[in-house]
């Protein structure tokens, strides 16, 4: 009789064989769907009151992920999309499953079937160039941190790079000579290079002769010269922006965060004539069909378009009351 593997050896397993070894999944993926399962298992430890390592693969059904889902959004405040993110690790994990412990079939089948939760797609936020121009004013240059922030803010919006590719540069993914560009790995582990603009080229070629804090620091250090965090980035941005409400005021109706930096490159090329394929190859787009959302939010591009169609004949209608008593009628 063949012994079935235990919850905890699977999810182990999962992670160790499946993602690290056979999918040779992304540090960014990996991280994720751990913090997925530490959710979920505090969440199933909190209502079955069994320690994680004592639960079975029964005790996670449909109903127990619906409910850990459900309180994500209420109790986290996380968007639709964060939900469906969640899922969509536990659903990869229980796929494994069904092939490693097959009498659970059926109810894996059941989980699997939790459907996505649909939202709204909001237009894209991206800043206009008075904004951007604020932004990089901001950092005070007469210090480290703020020659540092400058060269970050810079190389971000000129590039679009992603948070984990601008924490992840080290000076050695710079070329200066000929033909300058930033060298990165990004998303589904696919090298891309960017072009750099002769102001950026000049900022970062100043910013790497700073005195290293550390032998092998990245591109833009921390204080003690290690590797800066999502939440240090978002910090900065933020401490930036509120110096730069004071010249540009309309940053104070929006939220800056490393991705509207990436999204308002991709309006900034879209507004100067680049093709969608271009914005695709320069962002790290996996199809060019994600580059279809700055199209939906350029209006400068719509006018454009309305400016060269034949208006249509319309006339300015008058308005007249409806007789009394259809009025009162009308509003009960």
């Amino acid at each position: 009789m063949t012994v079935q593997p235990t919850f905890p050896t699977l999810l182990e397993r999962y992670f160790t064989q499946r993602l690290v070894q056979q999918r040779q999944a992304s540090a960014h993926t990996i991280a994720s769907y751990r913090d997925t399962f530490r959710l979920l298992l505090q969440f199933a430890q909190r209502r079955l009151h069994r320690a994680p390592s004592a639960l079975a693969i029964d005790d996670i059904g449909a109903p127990l992920v619906v409910e850990f889902l459900d309180e994500l959004e209420k109790t986290r405040d996380v968007t639709a999309r964060t939900r469906n993110l969640r899922l969509t690790a536990i659903r990869s994990f229980f796929r494994y499953v069904a092939f490693e412990a097959p009498a659970h079939a059926a109810q894996i089948q059941r989980l699997l079937a939790i459907p996505a939760k649909r939202y709204a797609r909001a237009l894209v936020p991206f800043l206009s160039r008075l904004e951007v121009d604020a932004l990089l004013a901001a950092p005070d240059q007469r210090t480290w941190s703020g020659r540092r922030d400058h060269a970050l803010i810079l190389l971000a919006v000129q590039t679009g790079l992603r948070l984990s590719e601008l924490t992840g540069l080290h000076q050695r993914d710079l070329q200066f000579g000929i033909g300058a560009h930033v060298r990165v790995t990004g998303k589904g582990r696919k090298e891309r290079c960017t072009p750099l603009s002769k102001n950026t080229r000049t900022v970062l070629a100043a910013w790497v002769k700073e005195p290293p804090k550390h032998p092998d620091q990245p591109l833009f250090p921390n204080a003690s010269g290690g590797r800066l965090s999502a939440h240090g980035v978002h910090y900065l941005l933020a401490k930036h922006v509120a110096t730069a409400i004071t010249a540009c005021p309309s940053l104070s109706h929006k939220r800056v965060s490393p991705h509207v930096l990436r999204h308002t490159t991709a309006m900034d090329l879209l507004q100067q004539g680049a093709e969608q394929s271009v914005i695709a190859l320069w962002l790290g787009h996996e199809s060019i069909e994600t580059t279809q959302i700055y199209l939906d939010a350029d209006l400068e591009l719509k006018q454009r378009v309305l400016d060269r169609v034949t208006p249509l004949n319309g006339k300015p209608g008058r308005y007249r009351p409806d007789d009394k008593l259809l009025a009162f009628l009308k509003n009960l």
